[in-house]
Order: structure tokens, then sequence, then C-alpha cells
């Protein structure tokens, strides 16, 4: 009957104490009897006056025993060994016995022999198991690329939505390896290999998977960063490695996630790093060597393409570059409905309410909100999932979540209600905002203590100038009706002065909307469209009086909306007093809300145009 895996190593570690009590015991019994210690003078004299009875010579002591009564051995003796040409003469005058004696090794010292041995058993053990396990030390130049076959890829297209135009891309792929024979009729070659761009959380590997599972063929999926390890050399064998396998497995397809990990751009930085280049150079190799015609193909994920070796990108290795973007509503909706099929909805028009509130947001955010939904209508105890749990999701992913026991001051409290008024005010009053949906002054996040929901009306991709100049209006909205209502500012508005001065500095330094530093960009690290932010990254390479220039107009163009928001809140104090108490006595408005007040103070507040669309 085999052994547990508990029970072996019980077993181990059992046998190993044995052995260091039998070592023990072989020290304690080797040890010799009492022995007197003799001087050699002493010694000397004893043989002369006849009452050494033998001894035994050694290089370097002198061991023997005295002559004792009759049945009775004598006392035993030891001491040093000096040199002394005539004590072989002497003894034999004294007819004293002689024998030779090898030098006596402590047992501690046989110990230090067995020690190495004791060890390496453990140790064996460990790597042993190791290999067992996963290829251990001695299997550390394998592939640890995780095997899928036909039958373990459930993935299909169907379980992927919003990305339409990939998957048009890839259903080349999936004919290919479905149908080999139509494509070499006519001499065709498929890509060696095909690169997923696109911002986190888009479905890049989940594409991947169901390409696998469309086609039905063995799925390998490795992470780069799994191929480089301490050891030199190791990653490079990985490659190799995996080439072989999908060779044996082929028609099959090999996915390499965060690619980025493994196929930095050589060269660049002040460090090196000698494995990952191995490991890339390896990597390029194999992409050389193998031919497409097997059936072999190669696809890999990153969202940062920029930093990518031109040797990957050329034509012959990652040939085909795919981009799976943001979603736009369409397929916002889409991605909604594919995820909420585990759910009980109650109104089936809840998600395309949901669809256009979510603009800007990838797959992973918006099943992360129809999960987030289905729990908060578990926790008031519904039998589905209403829009308001939807809609609440939204306000928890995008603000943050409620945070009720954090207890402001009235001061504080009519500080965040003015300044979030002063947000939504300037949001009707500039046309073409987004529409305001809720106005809060409950504290949510880490640092949030109100927050004003504003939902896009469309998905947009360009913005002109004059939209940029309105964004920064309503951004200074809340630090200009703090000023109006109490003469003085705080610090809430330390964000929305953050992203206004990132919209001006863009404008100025990457947008070229400044007429006194002209049509110039400052932008030195190129970034795909999908990763920029509000902030040209960097200090530009410029004169220090072209600096100056961006200073000032940044200063200029932030100046001149702060002294347009303080126009229009002037204009709608009285609104903005009200708004704020009904604010204070509510803590949550709507946007009809807001509207129902500006009718009531006789202030009538028109919702804004939607845009024409570009």
């Amino acid at each position: 009957m085999p052994l547990s895996g508990d029970r072996t190593r019980r077993y181990t570690w059992l046998g190993i104490a044995v052995l260091w009590a039998l070592l023990l015991l072989l020290g304690v019994f080797s040890q010799p009897g009492k022995s007197e210690a003799l001087t050699y003078s002493d010694f000397q004299a004893a043989v002369a006056s006849g009452k050494v009875d033998e001894v035994a010579i050694s290089p370097t002591e002198i061991r023997g025993r005295m002559k004792g009564e009759e049945k009775k051995p004598g006392e035993a003796f030891a001491l040093v060994r000096v040199e002394d040409p005539d004590l072989l003469r002497t003894l034999e005058a004294a007819k004293v016995k002689v024998s030779g004696a090898v030098d006596r090794v402590p047992w501690w010292n046989s110990l230090a022999w067995f020690l190495p041995l004791l060890l390496a058993i453990p140790v064996f053990l460990f790597v042993r198991r190791g290999g067992a396990a996963q290829g251990g030390l001695f299997a550390v130049g394998r592939s640890r690329a995780k095997v899928y076959v036909e039958t373990d890829v459930k993935v299909t297209f169907a379980d992927v939505a919003g990305v339409e135009e990939a998957k048009q891309e890839l259903q080349e792929v999936i004919e290919f390896l479905k149908t080999p024979d139509k494509f070499r009729r006519l001499g065709g070659k498929i890509p060696k290999g095909i690169l997923l761009v696109g911002p986190p959380g888009t479905g890049k590997t989940l594409l991947a998977r169901a390409v696998a599972g469309e086609a039905a063929v063995p799925f390998f999926s490795i992470s780069g960063s799994e191929f480089v390890e301490m050891f030199v050399g190791v990653g490079a064998a990985r490659v190799r490695d995996l080439f072989v396998q999908a060779r044996e497995r082929a028609p099959c397809i090999v996915f390499v996630d965060e690619l980025d990990a493994l196929g930095k751009a050589r060269g660049v930085g002040p460090l090196s790093h000698e494995e990952r280049e191995q490991t890339l150079n390896q990597l390029l190799v194999e992409m050389d060597g193998f031919d497409p015609r097997v059936g072999v193909i190669l696809m890999a994920a990153t969202n940062r393409p920029e930093i990518l070796d031109p040797a990957l990108l050329r034509a012959g290795r990652f040939d085909r570059h795919v981009l799976v973007d943001r979603p736009d509503k369409a397929g916002r909706l889409a991605i909604l409905q594919v995820h909420a099929r585990q759910i009980a909805l109650g109104d089936p028009g809840a998600l395309e309410s949901i669809a256009g509130m979510t603009a800007g947001l990838v797959g992973a955010d918006l099943a992360n909100i129809v999960n987030e939904a289905a729990l908060l209508a578990v926790r008031r105890g519904a039998e589905k999932v209403e829009l308001r749990d939807f809609q609440d999701a939204v306000e928890r992913i995008v603000a943050g979540l409620e945070k009720r026991n954090r207890v402001l001051n009235r001061m504080e409290r009519e500080r965040v209600a003015h300044h979030e008024v002063g947000h939504a005010l300037l949001a009707f009053a500039i046309p073409g905002q987004d529409q305001v949906q809720k106005i809060s002054i409950i504290p949510r996040g880490i640092a949030a203590l109100g927050y004003t929901l504003q939902v896009p009306t469309e998905d947009r991709f360009l913005m002109t100038e004059r939209e940029l100049e309105d964004k920064i209006c309503v951004l200074l909205g809340g630090r200009v009706a703090e000023e109006i209502a109490f003469g003085d500012v705080s610090t809430g508005a330390q964000d929305d002065l953050q992203k206004a001065t990132a919209i001006a500095r863009s404008m100025v330094r990457s947008y070229g909307m400044s007429e006194a530093v002209g049509l110039l960009s400052f932008e030195r690290d190129a970034h795909p469209l999908f990763l920029r932010s509000g902030e040209a990254p960097g200090r530009p390479e410029a004169s220090e009086e072209v600096l100056r220039q961006i200073d000032s107009e940044i200063r200029r163009i932030v100046e001149t909306q702060h002294a347009r928001a303080r126009k229009l809140l002037e204009e709608r104090t009285g609104l903005l007093r009200e708004a704020a108490r009904a604010l204070l006595a509510q803590e949550t408005l709507s946007g009809d809300d807001l509207r129902a007040i500006a009718a009531r103070v006789g202030f009538a507040l028109e919702p804004a145009p939607a845009r024409a669309t570009a």
C-alpha cells in the first residue's frame, strides 16, 4: 500500500533521527577508558624501576599499562610522545612489551563526515517532491505554459462582446485552423504572429481563448514574466521547449500574455537585463524558424506596445496588430447583456440606461458593475436586480463606497454643499456639458467629501478648444462657489485644480491651442491614444524663454476660466444658496430636483443641448 505524503515525510524524519542517535552512540562507545596522564620524566622513571608492563606507541602519543597484581590489570596511563632516539632501546632493556598504535580520531570529527550526507537527504527529498509537483530543480528549463486541450476551452465568440472589429480580424485565423487547405490551395500564408493591443480590461485574453474555443484546437497560455528567472539561460530554454511542445500539438495556438514583460526594447535605458534579452532573442529566432503552414499560431497581448522591441513588430513576426479598444455604447450594452445572463434582471431596459452612463469604461468595469448590482439587490432583499441597483453600482465604482460614518461638522457640510452645487450650476449654465444626474454631500471613497455625477450623452473621441475650456470652467465652479459664499477658500478644490491644470497644460504643450506658443507640440513620450491621460508627461525640451511662455499661457487659460465661472455663478447667487440649503437638508439631489428648486426661485434651468455627432 503506498504511503501518503505526510506519512512519507514522517518516516523520513524518523529515519534521520535514528541515524543521529546511532552516530551519537558510536561516538560515546568509541571513547577510550580513563587514563592517568603522565609526564615524560615520570614515564622514564617508571620504566627504569620496572613498573611498566606494556606500551603502545603512536606518532603523537604513548599509551600503556602498569604492572598489576595477580589477576588484576594495572593502571592505564597516557602521555604525549617526545622525540627520544633511545626510547626503544630503553624499553627493550626493561623488558616492556611494545606495540604500534594508530592516532585515535575524536568521535566528533567522525561526525563531520556524515553531516553533509544528513543535510543532503532532506534537500534530495525536497527536490524530488518539487520535481514531481512542478518540474522541480531538474526541470527548470521546461516551459510553464498551461495547456488547454480542445475540450478544455469552453469560451467562444458568443461570450465576447463589444469588440466586433477585433472578432472580424481574428475570424480569418479561425478559418485557417479549421480548413488550412483552403488557404494553401492559393499559396496564402496566415500571419505568424497576432498582437492584441488595447487598454487593460478590454478582453484581450478572453478574445484569445475564444479564438481557441472557436477553432477547437489546443491552447498554450503563458505570461511573459514566466520566462525570465534568476538563472541565466532559463528563459531561452523555456522558449525553445514551448515551441517544441507547440509543434508536437499542431495545429494549436500559443498565447503570451503581457508581452511587454518579455519584449521590451533592447539597449534602452541605463540598465540592461542580459537574461531577458537572451530570452527575447530566442523568441525572435523561434518565430523566424517555424513554418506557419504547420498550424502553430502565435498570439500575444499587451497594453504598452510603444515599449516593445521593433524586431518583434516587423513583418514576419507579429505582423498583424489587432486593436481591442474601449467599447462604444452599443458595445457596452452587448457586454452588459452577456454578463447579465447569470442574474435575475427585473427591468431589461435598465441595461441600455447603464450603457449610456458608462462611457469610457471597459469590459472588466462593466462586469464589476453587474456583479455589484446583484450584490446590492441581495443586500436589500430584492428578488430581481433593478435599475436603482445598477445606478448605485455605477456610483460605487466611479466615486467609491459611501462613508456615512465619516461625520463632518456644520461648517464643513456647508462648504461641501456650496462646492458641489457650484459644479452643477455651471454644468447647466454652459451648453454641451454632460447632464447632471446626482449631487451628494455624503463622503465617498478615500478623500471625496461630496461629488457631482454627470452622465455623458454620447461617446466622444475628439474635443474642441472651446469644449476643453468649458470643462476647465466647470471644474473651477466648486472653488468659485466657496469664494462667493464664504469669502475664502478651502483645500477641497485640490483635485479640481489638478485636473484643470492638466487640461490647460495639454492644450498648450500638446494640442497647439495657444497663439503665444504657436503650433508646436512638446510631448516627448509617444503613447497610444487609448493610454493617454490629460497631462503631457515629462518636462518639455525647450528653451527657458519658451518654458516661461508655456507657464504663462497655462496660467492665462486657467485664470480666464476662473473669471468666467465667477461671473456665471454671481448671476445665480440666490439659486446657489437655495440649492445648497436643500442639499444640506436632503444630502442628495437629482438633476430634476435642481430644476425644481430653480423654478421655485424664478430661475429656469434648461437641460444642456445634445452635441452634434462629429
